[in-house]
């Protein structure tokens, strides 16, 4: 194996340009796993979270445009509360998140999440108790 092509990814993130666009790598570490990022693709507008925002629902890999966020939540709440560490984390992931300009929110399971319910959803994440909080 050629180890020569791979790029350390520091704790703190990293950002790989091509041209004016790049891929913005964001720890979203405890956040279901130690050394968890998130993915940001600034051509697309594209939040590639992890599992941060999944959940299954009938609605699986389909965008929520028509419904309201308050309407999904109770299938975001268990998952998160358990495999999320705690609200000091959620809140660290948010505040750099909204650094960035995202059009959608992918996570790696359930529904993507346009900007109406982006919103709604951080709101919701950065005063989730979780984890640690909630023993």
């Amino acid at each position: 194996m050629n180890f020569n092509r791979l790029i350390p990814l520091d704790d703190k993130g990293a950002k790989i340009h091509f041209g004016e666009d790049y891929l913005h790598f964001i720890p979203a570490h405890f956040l279901h796993s130690p050394g968890n990022f998130s993915l940001y693709d600034s051509h697309s507008k594209i939040l590639f979270s992890g599992d941060i925002g999944a959940s299954i629902t009938h609605q699986y890999g389909a965008r929520i445009d028509n419904v309201d966020f308050d309407d999904i939540k109770d299938s975001l709440q268990g998952f998160h509360e358990r495999y999320m560490a705690g609200n000091k984390f959620c809140r660290a992931w948010v505040q750099k998140v909204k650094q960035h300009d995202v059009k959608i929110m992918a996570p790696q399971h359930g529904s993507l999440l346009s900007e109406k319910n982006y919103d709604k959803f951080l709101s919701w994440f950065e005063e989730l108790k979780c984890g640690g909080d909630l023993y």
